[in-house]
């Protein structure tokens, strides 16, 4: 965590050198806040921080069994809250008003890749016949997730107005935790630009 945070103080003297910045709000997956700065008028990069989604119930159940906390534990159920999400983007963009016919504001597509961090907090729920207890037992455990991302979208920023919006589609591939894995991910937002 560290080195991410490091990444990030590093990085800073560049955005400040940076064409237009925005900062606003990601709603989907993941739900974030996010900030994007143009080096270019073409390469961006953005940096979010926000709220991961939880995978789906087989994910957790495979993760049980393949690290049970005793070797005779039993699954029952388990329960996951969304915890937090870091991602660092690079995009290209190219301006597609024309292509529309749009009249006023500016209409960019893009797409990009970047790297995602994500934990999650998942409650599991288990047996075991050979415990003395017959109540259900608990173990907490924090499941870290880390791997590149590829997106496309589009951006559409106002004539009059300093804010953007923004729809987008991706692929998250985990490296870390559980290789191969893949998580499609997307959302649409708003940014403010100063």
């Amino acid at each position: 965590m560290k080195k991410i945070l490091l990444f990030f103080v590093l990085l800073v003297p560049f955005a400040l050198k940076a064409q237009e910045r925005g900062i606003g709000v990601r709603l989907g997956e993941p739900l974030s806040i996010t900030y994007k700065s143009f080096f270019t008028d073409k390469i961006s990069f953005e940096g979010m921080f926000g709220r991961a989604g939880v995978n789906n119930p087989q994910y957790y159940r495979r993760s049980f069994d393949n690290n049970r906390p005793t070797p005779n534990a039993v699954y029952l159920s388990h329960s996951a809250s969304s915890s937090f999400s870091l991602n660092i983007r690079g995009a290209y963009h190219e301006d597609i008003t024309d292509q529309f016919s749009i009249d006023e504001g500016i209409l960019l597509a893009y797409g990009g890749v970047g790297a995602q961090l994500r934990r999650v907090s998942v409650d599991f729920l288990y047996n075991d016949p050979t415990s003395s207890s017959s109540t259900p037992l608990m173990e907490s455990r924090g499941n870290m997730d880390f791997g590149p991302e590829g997106f496309v979208g589009t951006e559409y920023y106002f004539a009059n107005a300093p804010i953007n919006v923004f729809a987008e589609v991706g692929m998250f591939i985990e490296i870390l935790d559980r290789p191969g894995h893949v998580k499609l991910q997307g959302g649409v937002g708003i940014r403010y630009l100063f």
